[in-house]
């Protein structure tokens, strides 16, 4: 009987972390989603004939309740080709790149 109230309850305990994970990670999630977006237009304008493809990598680090770092890594098997940074903001879904 244990064994069949477990199984019944189990999904629910699931979907309720599941969610607790997309709000923990939202503006992370945003922020990545405006960034390969306007990564993608970009790469897309420049039309190269590369011997060696580019894969780019993404990583985010929230800031505050609106605003994130996103830094995008190019890199053609082990080696980093380029590297970028971008400041975004969230709420006004504004994105600034940052120049080192």
């Amino acid at each position: 009987m244990k064994k069949i109230i477990a199984l019944i309850l189990f999904p629910f305990l699931i979907a309720s972390f599941g969610t607790k994970a997309n709000e923990n990670f939202s503006v992370e999630i945003e922020a990545l989603t405006l960034v390969m977006e306007q990564y993608k237009e970009v790469s897309e304008s420049k039309i190269e004939l590369d011997v060696n493809d580019k894969k780019p990598s993404y990583m985010a680090l929230k800031q505050d309740e609106c605003n994130a770092t996103v830094k995008v890594t190019e890199k053609t098997g082990l080696e980093v080709v380029n590297t970028e940074s971008f400041d975004v903001n969230v709420c006004k879904k504004e994105i600034y790149k940052i120049i080192n």
